[in-house]
């Protein structure tokens, strides 16, 4: 029986026309049958993206910045993961030497670029917010995630071998459907993921990850959508993740979030079907 869906917010909850009305509609028709609902996703713990969780389930916990922060309805960081300070220098080193937009978020709700550029003002009107432009030598406040915003391609091919040879850091892709054709390239302290975060919220409502759905589309859900009881890829997801999640929905476009939600709660009024 699921009790926590976990959700991802670019290409499941937020498509090519904003989130559709479909999924808050579910989403409140989970939330009535004692579901629980979070957020799991990149993005940080501000703008839009808070919005959102804050309308899924305002009492609940949320997961942000690819795992390293988990945050209450309010807004406020219950738990944090911070990456360390040589492994932030070297990746600032690698976007430097390689001229890749870079962003910098901290645990006090800071985000911080060094020069503007096109992709890095557009990724800010999707965020909902923007970021203070300074020297990013020495950041104030504590790193928690780093991103690279780069077209996909050869340099970020190039870069993506050097990203993952630093110590102590965890690299998580994404994809939006806000800024097609852009990698969103986030660095987390290693063992950093949806996946633990996704963990410690489920063992605060009293559940272990057999309780829970994870609905994805992106190769960055793939580790969750396997782990979790019931595991769900939208249909705008690569056929690697659509093959390998237990179930199938349709496109966020197509209120593939709501036929998730759906399934979920069908656990509930026949606990003893199985959904694989």
């Amino acid at each position: 029986m699921i009790g926590l869906v976990l959700i991802d917010v670019d290409g499941t909850l937020y498509g090519p026309g904003g989130v559709p009305e479909c999924a808050w509609q579910a989403a409140a028709r989970a939330r009535a049958a004692g579901v629980r609902l979070a957020l799991c996703t990149g993005r940080p713990g501000r703008g839009f993206a808070l919005e959102y969780a804050r309308r899924l389930d305002p009492e609940g916990f949320h997961v942000f910045e690819s795992g390293a922060v988990v945050v209450a309805g309010d807004g406020r960081p219950v738990h944090t993961r911070s990456l360390g300070p040589e492994a932030y220098r070297a990746l600032l080193g690698l976007s430097r030497a390689h001229l890749i937009p870079f962003e910098v978020y901290t645990a006090e709700g800071g985000f911080f670029i060094e020069q503007t550029h096109p992709d890095l003002q557009t990724h800010q009107r999707m965020l909902g917010f923007p970021a203070e432009v300074r020297p990013l030598d020495e950041p104030p406040g504590t790193v928690i995630r780093v991103q690279y915003v780069a077209p996909a391609g050869t340099l970020w091919d190039t870069v993506r071998a050097e990203v993952r040879q630093v110590a102590g850091a965890e690299l998580h892709e994404a994809t939006s459907p806000g800024m097609p054709g852009v990698v969103f390239s986030s660095v987390t302290a290693q063992g950093v993921s949806k996946l633990s975060a996704a963990a410690w919220v489920a063992e605060r409502y009293g559940l272990g990850l057999e309780g829970c759905a994870m609905v994805g589309d992106g190769e960055n859900d793939l580790e969750l959508i396997l782990a979790a009881g019931l595991g769900v890829a939208m249909g705008n997801a690569p056929d690697a993740v659509k093959l390998r999640a237990d179930r199938v929905v349709g496109r966020v476009e197509d209120c593939g979030l709501a036929e998730a939600l759906e399934a979920a709660l069908a656990t509930r009024a026949a606990p003893g079907e199985g959904l694989r």
